[in-house]
């Protein structure tokens, strides 16, 4: 048999390992269907269109799918949902450098079980130089976060688990991390992050829309806590 030609997607991100290129089609399927309406003479196609697509960097799979019509879409308008994987949710109120050191940490993440390792323990190093702790080592200075109320002293052991397992990719003697290991690097690190940075920030984003809609009101904002006291 004649090898059959392969086809590919325009080019697009991959949701494992964030490389932006076309991708291989390996499969596809629809549920769409002809349609008529004997009294306008009218005939048209309508239905779902699913296709699944390799990535050529990590092999990971990218399920999506679109909506067509024939009635009203000619191919150029076609936006497809991607069903899988499903994004992870964007971390709000990181500053840049460390948003910019998390990102690069996912680029490798399904590449490089151990460079992955390395680079979610440098985006602690950033949070303790940002956060102004002190000490000589990783533990000392996160030990120090919680101290100054940083950070809550159960996040210290849970800073602790990155900061080995980072140690484990980044020393070939120690072994070498797997892809077992990710979704415990994944929700350490979260886990710090959105305590330090995240929470506060929606906090602070809570709080200003709130004062607006008291002023678009012709409310003084500040008459909040006065008003409470009455109520008691």
């Amino acid at each position: 048999m004649p090898n059959e030609k392969k086809s590919f997607t325009a080019s697009m991100k991959c949701g494992h390992c964030q490389n932006v290129a076309p991708m291989e089609i390996v499969a596809d399927s629809s549920t769409v269907r002809e349609y008529s309406d004997d009294s306008s003479g009218t005939d048209w196609e309508a239905g779902s269109v699913y296709q699944l697509s390799k990535c050529p960097a990590c092999d990971g799979m990218t399920l999506r799918s679109y909506d067509w019509h024939s009635g009203y879409m000619d191919g150029s308008d076609i936006e497809y949902k991607v069903l899988y994987p499903l994004g992870e949710k964007v971390l709000r109120g990181l500053p840049r450098q460390i948003d910019a050191a998390y990102q690069a940490a996912h680029k490798v993440r399904n590449i490089d079980a151990n460079a992955y390792g390395v680079l979610l323990g440098r985006v602690l190093d950033l949070v303790c130089e940002d956060r102004k702790a002190s000490g000589r080592t990783l533990d000392q200075k996160l030990k120090s976060l919680a101290q100054n109320g940083e950070i809550p002293s159960k996040l210290v052991d849970v800073a602790a688990g990155v900061r080995k397992l980072r140690n484990i990719g980044a020393h070939a003697n120690l072994g070498d991390l797997t892809v077992a290991e990710l979704p415990v690097l994944d929700d350490l690190t979260r886990a710090i992050l959105e305590y330090v940075y995240s929470a506060p920030f929606l906090a602070k984003e809570a709080e200003d829309r709130l004062a607006k809609l008291k002023t678009r009101k012709g409310e003084d904002p500040s008459d909040e806590d006065a008003s409470d006291q009455e109520e008691k």
